[in-house]
């Protein structure tokens, strides 16, 4: 499977693009925990059918040290006992950010309190803006059917 485009070969897109990938860049540098940080954007990108992120996410967590058994079941982290509190409202917190039309009251009261049981400002912060970049790149990724298998860990972070 080809790419549709290379977004990053074109002059004023390519641009824009690498400053916007600065920005994800700059996230991991954040206070949220870099394991939260992967299983967020593995769901996401679940979420999206954003093969190419997928492919990325779940080889950075495992290059980082995450279980197969934990990334096989982010996909099902309901049903699943391997996930922290904390991990689990990120979790809720993704899917529902994700598919905010989904629900009419969007990312609901509740989902938004027990997010911040397990997190500060700062890593709230981060939570937000992280499952809002990832839905962001998985839209870029999608549309332009960026391929999937090749990504090697470390490649980007």
């Amino acid at each position: 499977m080809d790419a549709r485009l290379d977004y990053f070969a074109h002059p004023a897109a390519g641009r824009a693009l690498k400053h916007f990938m600065a920005a994800g860049k700059a996230l991991k540098e954040s206070a949220l925990p870099a394991a939260t940080q992967e299983l967020v954007a593995l769901r996401v990108s679940q979420i999206n059918g954003c093969a190419a992120c997928v492919d990325m996410h779940a080889k950075e967590a495992a290059a980082a040290g995450e279980t197969a058994v934990r990334l096989a079941l982010v996909a099902v982290w309901r049903e699943a006992t391997v996930f922290t509190e904390a991990e689990r409202a990120a979790l809720e917190l993704a899917e529902r950010g994700t598919r905010v039309a989904d629900a009419a009251d969007g990312v609901g009261d509740d989902v938004w309190a027990r997010a911040a049981r397990h997190y500060d400002e700062d890593q709230l912060t981060a939570l937000v803006v992280l499952v809002s970049f990832m839905n962001a790149v998985n839209r870029l990724n999608v549309i332009t059917r960026q391929p999937a298998g090749d990504y090697v860990a470390g490649r980007f972070h």
